[in-house]
C-alpha cells in the first residue's frame, strides 16, 4: 500500500524512511506544538458550524442523512483552512475539482491494492483505472502547487519570519517554509509537496472516518450520548463556539470518542518493516527486514487485552480502568517512532465536532440502512453511515422534526 500511496503522497512522512524520514519528522514536529494547535480550535469550530448550517436545511425532509460525504468535506475544509490558512469554500461546492481528484485517488489507490494484476506498473499505466489516476493525481498536484505558491508569495511580501510572527498564528505551511535544520537546509519543493499532500489527503480523510463512525456509535447508544449532551451542555451553557480551555472539561465525550476509535477505528491496520528479527510468544520467527501488516481492528476487538470487546463501553477508558492495561492494546494512531504526528490535531478536531453536533442534534439510527463496514484506506462503509437527526433548541427538540 505505501508504494501505491507514494505516488500521491510522494516521499513525505507517512511513506518516507531511514534518514530522510527522521529529517523530515524533526522539521514537522514544531507544527504540532499546542501553541500552533491552540488557535485552530475556533477555525475547527467555524468549520463544523458551516456543516451544520446545512444539515439543519435537510432536516425538515425528515429522511436520514448520508453523514461520511458532509463530514469528509467538513474535515477538508478545515485542513485547508487551519493548516495552509486557504479559505476554501468545500463545503459549499462540492463539486470542486481538487475534492472530486482526492475522492478518485483514495478509491483508485484501494482498488489498485485489491487486485494483484494492477500491481504491475505497466498494466496498470495501460489499463483505464491508470488514466483516471492520473488524471485525478495532475488535478490533486496542481491545486497543492497553487497553495505553496501563493503562500512563497505571501512570504516573500511579508520578508520572511520576522513578519511572519505579527500575524493571528503561524499555520503548518509557514512552518514547513521557514523550517531549517542545523545546518541552514529546508525542504526542498519536492518535499513540500510531499509534506502538504500528505497532511491535506490522510489528514482529513482519517478524521473524517473517526467522527463519523462516533457519531453512528452515539446513535447506536443514545444512553451515553445522553450522558455525553448533558456534559457538553455544562461546558459550553449557550456558547456555539468549542474554545481551547474547553477541551479538557468534557472527560466522559472524550471516553466515548476513545471507545468509539476502539471499535472503529479510522486506521484499520499499519505496515512496518522490521528492524530486527522477532520471535512471537507461539515460537515462530520472523527475520529482519520482513514485512508485516498489524491489524489495529483485531488488537481492538481482543479479549485478551479487552472484557466483552464487543460491548461499547466508554469507562474502559476511565483513569482507574485504563491503569495496568498494555500501552499497546489501544494504537488508534499507532505508535513508537512513527506514530501519527497529527494526533492531538485529530483527537481536538472530534472532540470540537462531537460537542457541537451533539449540542445542536439528537444522533438516531436509521434501521433500515445500517453500515457495511469495509477497510479501504480508512474504515469505511459501503452503503455509507446513515443517521437521521432531530434539532434541539434551547436543550429540547423541536416539535416539527418529532
Amino acid at each position: 500500500m505505501s508504494y501505491f500511496l507514494s505516488f500521491i503522497l510522494g516521499e513525505g512522512l507517512l511513506v518516507s524512511a531511514g534518514q530522510k524520514w527522521f529529517h523530515h519528522r524533526r522539521l514537522l514536529t514544531p507544527a504540532f506544538h499546542y501553541d500552533v494547535l491552540k488557535p485552530y480550535v475556533s477555525v475547527m469550530s467555524d468549520c463544523t458550524k458551516i456543516m451544520l448550517d446545512k444539515w439543519e436545511q435537510l432536516v425538515p425532509d425528515k429522511n436520514p442523512l448520508e453523514i461520511f460525504h458532509h463530514v469528509s468535506l467538513m474535515t477538508l475544509d478545515t485542513i485547508m483552512k487551519c493548516a495552509f490558512s486557504y479559505q476554501s469554500n468545500v463545503q459549499t461546492d462540492s463539486e470542486n475539482a481538487y475534492i472530486k481528484a482526492v475522492y478518485e485517488l483514495s478509491h483508485l489507490v484501494d482498488h489498485r491494492f485489491r487486485h494483484f494484476i494492477y500491481h504491475n506498473d505497466l498494466i496498470y499505466n495501460l489499463s483505464p483505472y491508470g488514466f483516471r489516476f492520473r488524471r485525478a493525481l495532475k488535478v490533486a498536484h496542481e491545486h497543492t502547487d497553487k497553495v505553496i505558491k501563493q503562500r512563497k508569495t505571501l512570504l516573500n511580501r511579508e520578508k520572511q519570519l520576522d513578519k511572519i510572527s505579527q500575524r493571528r498564528h503561524l499555520d503548518f505551511l509557514d512552518i514547513l517554509l521557514c523550517a531549517k535544520d542545523e545546518n541552514g537546509h529546508g525542504l526542498s519543493d519536492k518535499d513540500l509537496r510531499a509534506e502538504v499532500d500528505t497532511f491535506m489527503f490522510e489528514g482529513h480523510d482519517t478524521t473524517a472516518s473517526g467522527i463519523s463512525w462516533i457519531l453512528y456509535a452515539l446513535a447506536k447508544h443514545p444512553e451515553h450520548q445522553e450522558r455525553c449532551r448533558e456534559e457538553i451542555k455544562e461546558v459550553l451553557g449557550d456558547r456555539d463556539t468549542v474554545e481551547w480551555e474547553d477541551l479538557g472539561k468534557i472527560p466522559y465525550t472524550t471516553m466515548c470518542i476513545k471507545e468509539s476509535l476502539r471499535v472503529y477505528p479510522p486506521v484499520p491496520g499499519v505496515a512496518r518493516k522490521l528492524s530486527k528479527p522477532i520471535t512471537f510468544c507461539d515460537g515462530r520467527s520472523l527475520p529482519e527486514g520482513a514485512r508485516i501488516i498489524l491489524s489495529i481492528y483485531c488488537i481492538n476487538r481482543s479479549p485478551y487485552f479487552w472484557k466483552d470487546p464487543e460491548v461499547f463501553d466508554p469507562l474502559r477508558f476511565s483513569v482507574e480502568n485504563s491503569a495496568g492495561r498494555h500501552p499497546h492494546a489501544f494504537l488508534p494512531f499507532a505508535a513508537g517512532f512513527r506514530n501519527c504526528i497529527g494526533q492531538n490535531f485529530a483527537m481536538n478536531e472530534m472532540k470540537v465536532a462531537a460537542a457541537l453536533i451533539l449540542q445542536r442534534f439528537q444522533l438516531i439510527l436509521d434501521p433500515e440502512n445500517e453500515p457495511q463496514k469495509v477497510s479501504q484506506v480508512v474504515l469505511r462503509s459501503m452503503n455509507g453511515i446513515h443517521l437521521k437527526l432531530k434539532k434541539i433548541e434551547n436543550g429540547t427538540l423541536k416539535a416539527e422534526s418529532m
